[in-house]
This record gives structure tokens, C-alpha cells and sequence, in this order.
């Protein structure tokens, strides 16, 4: 390679690692490609080498914010303090100016002297840095919208084109907020190494947020991956169900066949067989912070419904009720769902907090029948019984009606059966797996669950 890449090699395998950190599956092959693709590409267009790279490295639209974020870290736009910081008195008026205009080079300038301004914290020999929260918080850009839009209009009347004006305004400071997010970890991976504000200050994707962090924007980004991952779960599992209806290699058969061939089996036989579609029952805890996660469940099972006989699903807090039709009837909104779930269904009694073992015991009692040879159940939950009797007896009784049981956890391995969790209790009676964001509940999903 020429003298100025130099060290070019090394930047890209941190960058894939960096990628790879964060659930991008990325292995020596696409690493080769995006290394030809450079070569191609040349380094004298930042932008150009962004799209090669992706082309080269993702694989799905829902992986290019980390990819942006990460590229913007290992490939900067610049280094330091950005060129020729003007007046940070008249800072609002010139980002007034850029977004009127929308000036994107302006903006980046802007972004870059607002965090140098604005964003810097700590001093002598404790931590530094710089704040992206802190450089928005103190600057506020979201309060410039009439003033960007008196200046986009230069004293003419509104007309009916206002709120399309004022939509595009607010994406106009979206996107500089981006850019001051985006300088901020730049000047942060200056001073503490690009490889670990990449591991801890870039945000992850929708499929790899904890379920029990998740806040509201976040259950958002999940309502919006749920029917793509549920069309890459019924694409796999319609696969596996072919793969299953060929059956095992019938021996006597085959071995007939390859007389035609002079006892070599060029043509095997399989004994088929005709699988019929499993039938799946959810059983969820919809209480405090795993709400989320059986919320986000329910929806998914609901949307892979065409790939299973029948489903079925209770929610449950300290008792036990069927939801089955709020979720058919319901919006793919997880928020909106639990709460429909706990103000329209029994799922509580005299307390409102969890009890598994009296909710077990009313699943067991009222809804039994609903379990069948047939059937794959899924118990959803932190298996976290507040003290109350964790009442094995009657998972026992759900486990010898059914096909398989599962129990997902959200929660880490390492908590299991800490503080009031039953966790291995519960996993002495059925199989227990750990459960913490949308891509390891795919993967389980495909696995675990019968064709």
C-alpha cells in the first residue's frame, strides 16, 4: 500500500472487532472484503468509504446505526478542537443560520465547537471528558424551532406548508444532536482509546437491548424489529420443518434401490413423515421490570402465529388469565399491551406483587386443559416469588401434560436464585435458559421450540 494509509490495516480489524462487540456478525471474509473494497475506494472520500465498508461488512438495515457510530470513531472526521472556533456568544445565532439552510458542513463545525464549548467536564487529576448530555442540555437546540422557521421564512406569512416545515425543522435538529453525540465520543476516544468508548458509549441495536433496561424509546426500537425478526424466525423454522419431513434414511429401501446401481445408494430413501404444527401456550409474568420482556414476547409469538396450530397465552402477576384476544386484537405496541393486560385481565389479587407459586397453582387449577402432547410451553419471567412458596408441584403437573417446557429468564445467570429468585429451583423441574435481549430470544425461539 501507498505511505498515506499507512497503519490502514489496523485501523480495520479494530474497526471489525469494534462491530463484533456489539452482536455484528463479521468473521475474515467480510474483513477481506471491506480491506479490497478500501483498496478500490481509495481514502480521498470519507462518505464513499462509509457505503464500501457497510456494503462489505452488514447484513441487515437494522445494524447501520452501530456501524455509523463506530465508523464515525475509527474514522474521523477530524482530530482535536475543530478549525477556527468562532464566538461561543453568538453560537445559537449561526446554528439558527445553518439549520435555516441546512448547511450540513455548518452544522458539523458547529457541533464540533458546541461540545469544545459546552461539553467539557471534569479537572485536574480527576475524570474528563466530554458530554454530549451536557453540551445539548446547556445549549437546547430544540428550543431554536420558531426562530429557524422565522429565518426559513424571512417575514413571509404562514401558509399551510407550516407543520411540514416545522416536521422537517425538528428533524434538522435531530440530526445535529446526532452530530454533537458524534463529536463528543470522537474527542472522548482521544483522551481515553477509540476501542473503549466504542465498547461502552455507542448505544446498541434494537435486538441487543437488555429487556430489563429498555426505556421507552428503546421499547420502541424493539415494537418496531418485531415483524422483521418475525419473518427470519418463520423463514427458519419453515425451513427446519422441511428439513424434518424427510425423515431418517430408510435402509431396506435404499439398499433395493442401489441394486440398479451396482450396490452403490446414489438414491437414498427416507421414511417421511408428516409433522403436524406444534401448538404453543405462553405463560408470562407481566410484573415490574420484566414486563417488557414478556410483552415483547407475547407479540412475537403472536406475529409467528401461521407457523403453529394453536396459541395460546396467559399473563400472570400473583393470579392467572388468558389474553389470548388482547393480543390478537391489540396494536404491536409492548407498552400498550401491558397495560391493557393488567387493567383488562385478572392477573392480580388482594397485592400486587408477584407470587409464581399461586399463579402456577391457578394455571394448574383452571387452565390445564389447555396443555396438551401437542403442546410447547414457555414460561416467561425472573422466577422471583417475593418470598412466597415457589409451588414446584403444580410446573410439575404443566411439565407432564406437555410436549417440552421452557423457562426464559431475563435475568443474568450469575443472579439466578439470588435474593427471593427460585431461579434453580425452577430449573431442577424444567429446562431454564438465560433470555436477555430480541436476538438470544430468536435464537431460542428457532431452537428450542418443536416443527
Amino acid at each position: 500500500m501507498t505511505e498515506p494509509i499507512n497503519g490502514l490495516p489496523e485501523r480495520l480489524t479494530g474497526f471489525a472487532q469494534a462491530l463484533r462487540s456489539h452482536g455484528i456478525r463479521i468473521g475474515p471474509g467480510e474483513t477481506v472484503d471491506a480491506a479490497a473494497a478500501l483498496d478500490v475506494l481509495g481514502l480521498a472520500d470519507r462518505e464513499r468509504i462509509r457505503e464500501g465498508l457497510a456494503a462489505a461488512l452488514l447484513r441487515t438495515d437494522r445494524q447501520r446505526a452501530v456501524f455509523d457510530a463506530t465508523f464515525d470513531l475509527y474514522f474521523p472526521l477530524g482530530v482535536g478542537r475543530p478549525e477556527g472556533t468562532g464566538d461561543e456568544q453568538d453560537l445559537e445565532q449561526r446554528l439558527v443560520e445553518a439549520l435555516a439552510a441546512n448547511d450540513r458542513s455548518a452544522l458539523t463545525q458547529l457541533a464540533g465547537e458546541a461540545v469544545d464549548a459546552l461539553g467539557r467536564f471534569g479537572s485536574g487529576d480527576g475524570p474528563q471528558g466530554w458530554s454530549a448530555h451536557q453540551t445539548l442540555d446547556r445549549l437546547q437546540p430544540q428550543t431554536l424551532l420558531a426562530r429557524v422557521l422565522a429565518a426559513m421564512r424571512a417575514g413571509e406569512a404562514a401558509d399551510f406548508t407550516d407543520r411540514l416545515d416545522r416536521d422537517e425543522i425538528r428533524r434538522r435538529i435531530e440530526d445535529f444532536r446526532n452530530r454533537v453525540r458524534t463529536d463528543a465520543r470522537r474527542r472522548s476516544a482521544e483522551l481515553r482509546g477509540t476501542e473503549q468508548i466504542a465498547k461502552h458509549a455507542i448505544a446498541p441495536s434494537a435486538d441487543q437491548i437488555d429487556f430489563l433496561n429498555a426505556g421507552r424509546e428503546q421499547l420502541a426500537d424493539l415494537r418496531r424489529a418485531v415483524q422483521p425478526l418475525a419473518r427470519k424466525l418463520a423463514t427458519r423454522l419453515a425451513a427446519r420443518r422441511r428439513q424434518a419431513a424427510r425423515g431418517r434414511i430408510d435402509l431396506r429401501r435404499t439398499l433395493r434401490r442401489s441394486l440398479s446401481t451396482g450396490g452403490v445408494p446414489l438414491h437414498p430413501a427416507y421414511q417421511r413423515r408428516r409433522p403436524g404444527r406444534p401448538e404453543i401456550v405462553l405463560l408470562c409474568d407481566v410484573s415490574g421490570s420484566v414486563a417488557g420482556f414478556a410483552n415483547f414476547t407475547m407479540l412475537l409469538v403472536q406475529a409467528l402465529h401461521d407457523q403453529f396450530s394453536k396459541v395460546r397465552v396467559f399473563a400472570f402477576v400473583n393470579r392467572t388469565d388468558e389474553v389470548t384476544g388482547l393480543i390478537t386484537g391489540g396494536s404491536a405496541d409492548p407498552v400498550e399491551l401491558g397495560r391493557r393486560i393488567l387493567t383488562e385481565a385478572l392477573v392480580t389479587g388482594w397485592h400486587d406483587s408477584s407470587d409464581y407459586g399461586a399463579a402456577l397453582g391457578e394455571f394448574a387449577e383452571r387452565h390445564l386443559d389447555a396443555v396438551g402432547p401437542r403442546t410447547s410451553v414457555l414460561v416467561l419471567g425472573d422466577a422471583r416469588t417475593n418470598g412466597w412458596d415457589p409451588n414446584l408441584a403444580a410446573l410439575g403437573q404443566v411439565v407432564d401434560r406437555a410436549r417440552r417446557v421452557f423457562w426464559l429468564n431475563p435475568e443474568p445467570t450469575a443472579r439466578w436464585s439470588t435474593g427471593d429468585s427460585a431461579a434453580h429451583a425452577y430449573a431442577g423441574v424444567v429446562e431454564m435458559h438465560q433470555c436477555r435481549n430480541a436476538r438470544r430470544l430468536s435464537e431460542l425461539v428457532a431452537r428450542l421450540l418443536p416443527v
